[in-house]
């Protein structure tokens, strides 16, 4: 992906594989004591992770880096998430939309204004969305700001096949019992009814 990689608990003063001094030195629960730098990285990422994202991608656009947030790590199809979009510095005095690509979508589904996420009022989002087909997409952004316009994209999030059997096959198993039924139904009437019952005199 194009996006910068940066699961959950790899931002802020966390990084890949290791931590920083200041993230062991510096303690954001002391009574009193501002929380800045590394520890309001730490606080970020733990909240990122209560409210339920579970991988972060990095996108630059213009003046602005956009942060994409997933609440499902890797995606299946047909199965719902919620998307979060957090531009540096808040959302306050920005607005933007979101152009998505990929299967089904053709060139884009362009200009869809970028709203706040219902249960997450700090940030832009999608509340429980799926994507029906497996395949690739991309997530354009075009972001206004007090810096301008900037304009970037995330390239090649990858969508799974939905988990399971396929959907045909799953579909022909449940309506076996009914198959069943049915065949079971027909014989009977065919052995009961009454125009096949000879007279006896």
């Amino acid at each position: 992906m194009t996006g910068k990689f940066a699961d959950s608990l790899t931002t802020g003063a966390l990084t890949t594989g290791s931590l920083t001094t200041d993230a062991l030195t510096t303690d954001p629960l002391t009574a009193g004591a501002p929380t800045t730098g590394a520890a309001a990285g730490i606080e970020g990422t733990l909240a990122e992770v209560l409210a339920g994202v579970m991988h972060t991608e990095q996108v630059p656009a213009g003046p602005y880096t956009v942060t994409v947030g997933f609440s499902t790590w890797p995606i299946r199809a047909m199965r719902s998430l919620d998307f979060t979009f957090m531009p540096e510095g808040g959302i306050a005095d920005k607005s933007g939309s979101l152009i998505l690509q990929g299967p089904g979508f053709g060139q884009g589904e362009g200009g869809t204004p970028l709203v706040r996420h219902p249960r997450r009022l700090d940030t832009w989002g999608l509340d429980t969305q799926a994507l029906d087909t497996p395949g690739t997409y991309s997530f354009g952004f075009v972001i206004d700001g007090p810096q301008g316009q900037g304009e970037g994209t995330l390239h090649g999030v990858t969508v799974l096949d939905q988990p399971g059997p396929p959907l045909p096959l799953s579909w022909a198993v449940g309506s076996l019992p009914f198959g069943a039924l049915l065949v079971f139904v027909v014989i009977v009437w065919r052995r009961t009814r009454p125009g096949r019952r000879q007279l006896v005199l």
